[in-house]
């Protein structure tokens, strides 16, 4: 009697890395393994079914220790063959999409399960269309993905930025200076809008608000006139003034807001004032206990949709339940902070300025 081959399922991490990725490549190995199944390992992100693939066979044994490990023991990538549109005027011959279908045929999976943000869930849904079994797992530190409530990897960027809000804090009370504090988020707010929250900053400032420097300077104003002679800021990397656009290092890099609204506040208000940029410092260190067990949810529940035979569909979080939502419910926009949320009334009601009034 011919023994059964065992069904073979491929993960990887795409997209800029955050805490919690290994934690789901755990999951997905324990669970898979648990049922009997293979796990293939693709590196490098999409580029690993390139050309002379790049993967390795993970085994329970190879996961050990990954729980509270951060970055990706299977590196990762947001550039090469896959950045930017589709361009549908290549032969096959030259297409990475046709040829990383072909790979997941050749490779004989059953599934494959790609973790990462919008960027990586539209090249995943792009792969379904074309006959791949792909299942999305959500990940990104900015809380942008639309449908899922929660990403893992934003815990732990919000608790490192509450962090140093914290201890800009006591370094802004003792010179009575104005410390702004830049964070991610290159389209959305929501790390500087909750750690901002967190940390009882005096002024936020999001992309989905634009904001006037002189009504930010204005507040600064009014603090020093009732005795608070400081003040925090903490400014998103893609906030931009009412009048003008976002702010860029080079090319296509956010970056400079943070300086440019700590010079105009030290001109307009004559007060010292300092900038930090926390950077990839958010994106680094090990998971908090509430990323290291969402991603394990979602691990294991993207094993379970490709046991079910459900494919094309990403894993959320939904009122606290894991389900499965259309990858296509996921790409094509971002889930933004909304102007009149609870929590930016509930910030405007404390007396934190956002910028525009």
């Amino acid at each position: 009697m011919a023994v059964k081959k065992a069904k073979r399922i491929g993960v990887l991490t795409s997209g800029g890395d955050a805490p919690g990725l290994n934690a789901v490549v755990r999951a997905v190995v324990k669970a898979a393994c648990g049922m009997g199944w293979e796990v293939l390992g693709i590196e490098d992100g999409f580029e690993g079914l390139l050309g002379e693939k790049s993967y390795r066979v993970l085994t329970a044994a190879d996961v050990r220790g990954l729980l509270p490990r951060g970055g990706t023991i299977l590196r990762t990538t947001n550039r090469g063959h896959f950045g930017g549109p589709r361009r549908m005027d290549v032969p096959p011959e030259q297409d990475p999409y046709h040829q990383a279908v072909r790979s997941i045929e050749e490779l004989d999976l059953h599934g494959l399960i790609t973790i990462g943000g919008e960027g990586t869930q539209r090249i995943a849904l792009e792969l379904y269309k074309m006959g791949a079994p792909v299942i999305g797992v959500p990940k990104t530190i900015d809380n942008d993905l639309a449908g899922t409530d929660r990403t893992f990897g934003f815990d732990t960027a919000l608790l490192v930025a509450t962090d140093a809000i914290d201890r800009l804090h006591t370094t802004a009370a003792s010179h009575n200076r104005v410390m702004v504090l830049e964070v991610m988020g290159r389209h959305t707010g929501w790390i500087a809008l909750h750690s901002g929250l967190a940390g009882g900053a005096d002024i936020i400032l999001i992309p989905e608000i634009p904001f006037d420097i002189e009504l930010v300077a204005n507040k600064v104003r009014e603090r020093d006139a009732s005795g608070s002679t400081f003040s925090i800021v903490v400014v998103a990397e893609g906030a931009r003034p009412e009048d003008g656009t976002q702010l860029y290092v080079t090319g296509d890099r956010l970056g400079g807001v943070g300086n440019y609204v700590g010079r105009r506040l030290e001109e307009l208000t004559g007060k010292e004032t300092r900038v930090v940029v926390l950077g990839h410092i958010q994106r680094g260190g090990s998971p908090t206990p509430y990323d290291r067990l969402l991603s394990t949810r979602f691990g294991a529940a993207a094993v379970a949709a490709a046991a079910n035979g459900v494919f094309g569909e990403m894993v959320s979080l939904r009122a606290q339940e894991i389900v499965t939502v259309p990858l296509a419910e996921a790409t094509g926009h971002l889930k933004t902070v909304r102007p009149h949320s609870d929590l930016v009334r509930c910030g405007r009601s404390l007396g934190v300025s956002f910028g525009d009034e």
